[in-house]
């Protein structure tokens, strides 16, 4: 007889069904497992020995053979702990077969027989519902995640000996039903009304957030940048429901999830140090992972020191930054994460901190200057909408006890001007390479996200800053990026002051947070 059990792997960011099948063998007693496992898979056999004989029930004395199929798929981790177990009960004849009919098994089994925290639920869940099984049999710290996917019923399972005792009908465990909680307030450690003077870079900043632009911080030490670029989580608009799943997945595959939080709702922040690898910004590895830049969708990537991070880990940005995905590829294949993020960087303008400052003369030479700030190539900062510096606070304002604007206020303005744009670019009609027109879904959830297309359709200047725009484009060398840049950053300006056109006060000042001419 054999026994068939269904569970799930996690390529990428997506689930593919496993199927388990489990049957005796001649020869001595063993368990051989077959199917592509990795070494985590292989040991699975002596946690499923245990696990089964100490939750009560008689594990055979027989060659047991496990595949797991398709035998294509590399599977790795300890999630089909219970799903093997599972088989070999039923191989046994303790449990009959239909009683795992259209149910999808996940779980690590410790050697007293408890189910364990298994990374990557919220795939594999959406993989069950599309794939048409009812329910689906989890770790019970599991549950909230997996109850994300609507029109699955969700088994919360502590232990094997409580999954068994269900399916054989002594003590059924009640379905997982999803928590209704308010959404818990972002804690955010400065508000902006707290942060002295620096109007203007404040001003850059909320149109950095309306927009999703990316944007650089230049500034002598102690000036206030890192504290300014920290302040930012607490003026971002919250995040969709859609969203929120996107940055869960990558989160729960990355197993990252924060514990007691199922589903991210504010926007990730992540603050990597500049000694991190290539492999660890981007994704990597022998069986790739999600790198910082993907636990950064839809949310902020913040790097302090920029010009520290090293050559080859600033270069591997650029193709993610224009695409908002990035591709890792291995002898193997090819996997694909979502790296739509919003880069915050803060440097200094040279080696010691104070080329330019009116107050403390700099010590550097000429050539190192221009060296230091050549570590940040052409191409990248081309990328970078906004730049702005940030100079030194004086006495009057440090000591004031005057308030500035609080951050909710900031995000209102910011929350209001995204919404203009959810409204731009939902769900219209474009036309496609048939003879009608076809309604589908836009990746463009922002103005920084807007293609060509977009920037030609929303972005479109009167007279006057058409003749702005000619004039810039000749002083400023602006290339076909910069100028396509500079018109969406524009049109964010624009949707900050609620104009339904662009103006030529928007573009002018979308024209200020362009590079100064560096020395050389």
């Amino acid at each position: 007889m054999l026994a068939r059990v269904f569970s799930c792997a996690v390529i990428g960011l997506e689930g593919v069904i496993v199927e388990v099948e489990v049957d005796f063998s001649n020869g001595l007693p063993a368990v051989i497992i077959v199917g592509l496992p990795d070494a985590a898979v292989q040991e699975s056999r002596e946690r499923v020995q245990t696990a089964v004989k100490n939750a009560g029930l008689h594990f055979p004395r027989h060659r047991i053979v496990v595949n797991l199929a398709p035998a294509a798929v590399r599977k790795e981790g300890p999630a089909y702990d219970l799903p093997i177990a599972l088989g070999v009960i039923i191989l046994a004849g303790f449990l009959p077969q239909d009683s795992v009919n259209d149910t999808l098994v996940v779980g690590e089994l410790s050697l007293d027989g408890v189910v364990r925290h298994t990374r990557g639920i919220l795939p594999m869940a959406a993989a069950a519902r599309a794939h048409g099984y009812r329910r689906m049999f989890v770790p019970e710290v599991d549950a909230p995640e997996a109850a994300l996917i609507p029109g699955l019923e969700i088994i919360p399972v502590k232990s094997l000996a409580d999954l068994y005792d269900h399916l054989a009908g002594r003590r059924l465990i009640e379905p997982f039903q999803p928590s209704t909680d308010p959404i818990e307030p972002l804690f955010v450690p400065t508000d902006f009304s707290e942060v002295k003077g620096q109007e203007h870079v404040k001003r850059a900043l909320e149109v950095a957030a309306a927009g999703g632009h990316n944007c650089l911080l230049v500034g002598s030490p102690g000036a206030g940048k890192t504290l300014l670029a920290r302040a930012l989580p607490g003026i971002l608009p919250e995040m969709s429901l859609e969203e929120s799943l996107d940055v869960t997945r990558i989160y729960s595959v990355a197993d990252q999830l924060p514990p007691g939080t199922p589903l991210i709702r504010h926007r990730p922040f992540r603050a990597p140090h500049h000694t991190i690898s290539h492999a660890g910004l981007v994704g990597g590895g022998n069986i790739p992972k999600p790198g910082e830049i993907s636990l950064a969708h839809r949310g902020v990537l913040f790097l302090d020191e920029f010009p520290e991070f090293g050559a080859r880990v600033l270069e591997v940005m650029r193709q993610p930054m224009e695409d908002k995905v990035v591709t890792i590829s291995r002898a193997k294949g090819s996997l694909t994460f979502e790296a739509n993020f919003q880069l915050i960087a803060a440097m200094n303008p040279c080696m010691c901190g104070y080329y330019g400052d009116p107050v403390k003369a700099c010590t550097c030479a000429p050539a190192l200057v221009t060296k230091y700030q050549k570590r940040i190539s052409g191409p990248l900062l081309d990328r970078i909408d906004i730049h702005i510096e940030v100079p030194r606070v004086d006495y009057e304002k440090l000591s004031s006890d005057r308030l500035g604007e609080s951050s909710e206020a900031i995000r209102n303005r910011v929350q209001a001007a995204r919404e203009l744009q959810r409204a731009r670019f939902g769900v219209r009609s474009l036309p496609t390479s048939g003879s009608q027109n076809q309604e589908i879904l836009q990746s463009v959830v922002c103005n920084a996200d807007m293609r060509i297309a977009e920037v030609r359709q929303f972005c479109k200047l009167d007279e006057t800053g058409e003749s702005l725009m000619r004039s810039a484009m000749s002083q400023l060398n602006l290339s076909a990026r910069g100028y396509h840049r500079i018109l969406k950053l524009a049109r964010t300006i624009a949707d900050l002051a609620g104009s339904e056109r662009i103006q030529s006060a928007h573009l002018a000042e979308a024209l200020q947070y362009r590079p100064k001419l560096m020395m050389g």
